[in-house]
């Protein structure tokens, strides 16, 4: 994709994305959060993490390199949003409590989710339709 295309495909991906993981991330973070934080991490995480998933990753890795591309991409993005919430939302008590654990499970799962319906889409042509 050049990256023309990558910005075009940027406000509708993003939000699918957060129309996939917001709703785990409601259900799977852990009680100590109120609804509306959970809510807000839907639209916050990934705000942070996919412009670079999407403008800038792809642009490092030829497009032969697509594998490559995503085990890096899919580490990203769970990872760091895993240490924005931590940094946001945690604290010295729920270090190591299963609380905090739980939140990470859910944040992992939740990218997980995107990206097997993003590749599930891809595969059947859908993204070409935003061009």
């Amino acid at each position: 994709m050049s990256p023309t295309d990558l910005w075009h495909f940027l406000i509708p991906g993003y939000l699918l994305t957060i129309l996939i993981e917001t709703p785990i991330l409601c259900v799977g973070l852990s009680r100590r959060h109120p609804l509306g934080r959970k809510l807000f991490a839907g639209v916050w995480l990934t705000a942070c993490t996919y412009p670079i998933v999407t403008l800038v990753l792809p642009l490092l890795f030829a497009p032969d390199r697509r594998p490559l591309y995503l085990l890096v991409a899919e580490t990203f993005a769970p990872v760091g949003e895993c240490a924005l919430f931590w940094l946001a939302f945690g604290n010295r008590a729920e270090a190591g409590q299963r609380s905090m654990y739980r939140d990470f499970i859910t944040i992992i799962l939740a990218n997980l989710a995107s990206f097997g319906i993003g590749e599930v889409l891809n595969a059947w042509g859908w993204f070409g339709l935003l061009g």
